[in-house]
């Protein structure tokens, strides 16, 4: 076997569990010795909640790129390690083997040295899905540049306000990106970004659209004369910085309960080590699969499960451009087919979507390669279950239904491929390091099984953020203030008979939009920009494809001649402030909201109305004005 810390039976899962309670630092420094370190650890791990302050493999010094790439070059080297599929079906896809892409990694890190780019500088990364995306995350973690990339469907907006936050000096991104029938303008996106962003120094943009951009002299390059010039040097190769394990290694911002995003700080040492060992453990991952996630680099999930997790693995990783309803809603079929993929890593949003198409688009593909299969970014409806495993892994592939956060680095509670007995809905078990809890509004631990509680983690473990970027007391009251001594997620879960978990959904103000998560206070904040509204209040509803949907309730100046117009304006000015992503599903104009007699607005109320449940609304008698809800409950779209 490849990896010696693999779980291989219901057996051996139950002892290592046992083990990484017991023996924690044991556990994982049985783990983290089978990557490359320049020099070992003095202590495994150094810890309060309290703080909070964890430190893992203290002393340890180490390059992640050195473990994705170098160690595997000489069994390696010919081997595919990504697989680039185009948006456009008839556009050629590309093959990058472990050498080519280590190649292709030192030729971009020297790139980023020639344009003055240091140790620990931030780089701010916003492209489309090819493979220039992923050699410049590992160009950067090559020389210690601390990467931050962004999503190519944020608004200029967003992007300034995560360059500001972490101060990047560099931008790397593409003229475009094709997603779908959609051509998106990401040079020009940065441009207006960067009107308030005296940090960035150089631009370095990728020819992918070949759209007509803006090149300002003295900051914008194009990537291709910048590799070009190194090649006139005869393309030296790049050592890897020599990185202390608890150094950062990327800055990646996700919605938070208030309007400003917040920068999850990951570490170099632990992160690698907890993202390898979920992936390799979480898929059953063999030596020679083909394995396709489908998510966006944008996300944690495209780091730790496109990225960094199968290439430590030395796993071959299929990256794909486009949509899975372009041209058509087979074409996630056809590229399974294409490849001969054996195991798929999807969102529950993209499985709803496709079964709405029917079997036409499943028909006729090869899906016999299909070994395994993967849900994530929300709670796997049983519909949606049963749909996947049935029509595309033909009842024989197992599922693993995968809960995590951007804030947990890698996967923490799921099934194990092929160990795991799956039960539909379920995220099942913890992995082996993880220590999950269930407690009441007060912090008491609820006990036993078939019970309901909030989800908090009790130990420390590898891959969980460090900080907040800049606000380390932001990352204290958001993540360690709700209850002492334990990372609390912000979800709701169920325990049940066997002891399985199942996430009930967020219990604060964050929305989970097609596996995304966007805060309420985000979305208010950019509708309230809005010139005619006075105030906005958001929740999230049932949505049949993207498990939840956003509902908006607004109050303008004035009443509207045209309610329709508005709402396309509301629209708009949210795309423009957060991106497309964020606009809200329904909006209702309301004379008011429900609020409390200290102004605090009562969510919850407007939460079950969204949700139609009308006649069960709980006590509205501490509402300042009780009549409003009538108005609210009458309006209901």
């Amino acid at each position: 076997m490849a990896y010696p810390y693999q779980i291989k039976s219901l057996e051996d899962y139950q002892q290592q569990y046992q083990q990484s309670v017991i023996d924690p630092e044991g556990f994982w420094a049985n783990v983290a010795d089978h990557f490359y370190w320049r020099r070992k650890w003095d202590k495994v791990l150094d810890w309060n909640f309290k703080d909070p302050d964890v430190k893992w493999f203290t002393g340890g010094k180490l390059n992640i790129t050195e473990n994705c790439l170098d160690r595997h070059l000489g069994t390696l080297g010919n081997t595919p390690a990504i697989i680039w599929e185009p948006n456009d079906p008839e556009e050629r896809h590309r093959v990058i083997t472990y050498r080519d892409l280590y190649n292709k990694v030192c030729q971009f890190a020297n790139v980023l040295k020639n344009n003055g780019v240091k140790k620990g500088d931030r780089v701010c990364i916003y492209m489309g899905m090819i493979p220039e995306l992923a050699i410049a995350v590992l160009a950067c973690a090559r020389i210690g540049a601390i990467h931050s990339v962004v999503f190519g469907g944020f608004s200029a907006q967003s992007i300034a306000d995560r360059i500001q936050d972490a101060q990047a000096s560099l931008v790397i991104t593409c003229d475009g990106a094709f997603r779908g029938n959609k051509d998106i303008p990401l040079k020009s996106v940065i441009d207006d970004a960067l009107i308030g962003c005296p940090s960035v120094k150089k631009v370095i943009v990728c020819t992918r659209t070949r759209t007509p951009v803006s090149m300002i002299k003295g900051r914008d390059l194009w990537w291709e004369d910048e590799i070009k010039q190194v090649e006139t040097m005869g393309n030296p190769p790049c050592p890897a910085e020599e990185m202390d394990a608890e150094d950062m290694l990327f800055i990646l911002y996700t919605s938070g309960s208030t309007g400003k995003p917040k920068g999850v700080v990951h570490t170099v040492g632990g992160y690698m080590v907890y993202a390898n060992y979920t992936f390799v453990n979480t898929f059953q991952y063999q030596p020679g699969e083909v394995y396709f996630c489908t998510a966006d680099v944008g996300w944690i999930t495209g780091h730790s499960y496109i990225i960094y997790g199968p290439l430590s693995a030395g796993a071959t990783t299929l990256m794909f451009e486009g949509v899975p309803t372009y041209p058509d809603a087979g074409r996630l079929w056809s590229i399974v087919d294409k490849f001969r993929v054996n195991i798929l890593y999807t969102a529950p949003t993209a499985i709803r979507s496709l079964m709405g198409y029917g079997l036409g688009p499943v028909n006729h593909k090869d899906l016999s390669s299909l070994r395994k299969l993967g849900s994530v970014g929300e709670p796997i409806n049983e519909e949606a279950w049963h749909w996947f495993k049935d029509h595309i892994g033909k009842g024989r592939c197992p599922i693993v239904d995968t809960w995590w956060q951007t804030e947990t680095g890698g996967i923490m509670i799921t099934p194990i491929a092929g160990i795991t007995k799956e039960k539909p809905g379920y995220a099942t078990l913890p992995l082996p390091g993880i220590q999950p809890i269930l407690v009441d509004e007060t912090g008491k631990e609820v006990t036993g099984n078939n019970v309901n509680g909030n989800l908090c983690i009790k130990f420390p473990w590898p891959g969980m953020l460090r900080t907040t970027y800049g606000d380390h007391e932001r990352c204290r009251t958001t993540y360690f203030a709700t209850y002492e001594n334990l990372y609390f997620t912000g979800d709701g879960c169920l325990r049940d008979e066997d002891g399985y978990y199942r996430i009930t959904g967020r219990v604060d103000d964050v929305l989970n939009v097609s596996g995304h998560r966007i805060g309420t206070a985000e979305v208010e904040n950019a509708i309230n920009m809005h010139a005619g509204v006075v105030e906005s209040a958001v929740v999230g509803y049932p949505h049949d494809i993207k498990g939840q949907g956003i509902y908006a309730y607004v109050i303008t100046e004035r009443q509207t001649h045209d309610p329709e117009l508005t709402k396309k304006d509301i629209l708009q000015t949210v795309s423009r402030i957060i991106g497309p992503i964020a606009k809200p599903d329904k909006i209702q104009f309301v004379s008011g909201l429900p609020k409390t007699r200290s102004g605090k607005i009562m969510r919850r109320i407007l939460r079950k109305i969204a949700e139609g449940e009308l006649d069960n609304l709980g006590d509205i008698s501490t509402l300042l004005d009780p009549v409003v809800v009538e108005e609210i409950k009458r309006g209901r779209l």
